[in-house]
C-alpha cells in the first residue's frame, strides 16, 4: 500500500504541528506517512507539549523542530495541514500547491503564560483538540482511528 504523506506546519515546529504528528501516527500511522516542520523552526519541543503527550502514552524525546525548507524539493506531499494562521500566511506557495491543503488554527503552547501547572493545562487542552480534529478527519475519510490511549 502507498502511504499519502503529510505534512503539520506552523510557525516554530514546537507544539501543535509536533503533537498533530504525533498523534496522527498514533491513530492511523499504518494509513500515511506523518511529517511536522515549521516556518521558523525553535531547535526543540516545548516541556509542558513533551509532558502531555507522555501523559496520553506517546513519547516525543526523539522528536526535534525542522524547517519547512527540508522538504522543499524533496518530498511530494498528498495532505499540508497548517495549524496556525503565521504558517498559513507564509507557508511557501510549492507546498499549497499539492495535494489536499487544510487549514487548522489552535492556540500557540509557546505563547501560554502562567505556572508550570497552567501553561501543562492549556496545552493538554490543545492537544486534546487536536486529536479531536484528526478524529474527525480521519472518519471523513473512512478511516477508523486507532485506540492508542493507555489508561
Amino acid at each position: 500500500m502507498n502511504k499519502s504523506k503529510v505534512l503539520f506546519l506552523c510557525t516554530g515546529n514546537s507544539a501543535r504541528s509536533q503533537m498533530a504528528e504525533r498523534l496522527l501516527r498514533a491513530l492511523a500511522g499504518e494509513q500515511f506517512e506523518v511529517f511536522s516542520a515549521g516556518t521558523e523552526p525553535k531547535g526543540s519541543i516545548l516541556p509542558e507539549v513533551q509532558e502531555a503527550m507522555r501523559e496520553v502514552g506517546i513519547d516525543t524525546s526523539a522528536q526535534w523542530s525542522k524547517s519547512v525548507m527540508e522538504y522543499m524539493g524533496k518530498v511530494n506531499f498528498g495532505y499540508v495541514i497548517t495549524v496556525c494562521a503565521d504558517a498559513e500566511e507564509n507557508c511557501p506557495v510549492v507546498f499549497l500547491n499539492m495535494g489536499t491543503h487544510l487549514h487548522w488554527p489552535f492556540d500557540d503552547p509557546a505563547k501560554f503564560s502562567g505556572d508550570d501547572e497552567t501553561r501543562l493545562s492549556s496545552t493538554r487542552r490543545v492537544r486534546d483538540q487536536i486529536e479531536e480534529r484528526l478524529r474527525l478527519w480521519l472518519i471523513e475519510l473512512d478511516i477508523t482511528p486507532q485506540d492508542y490511549r493507555q489508561i
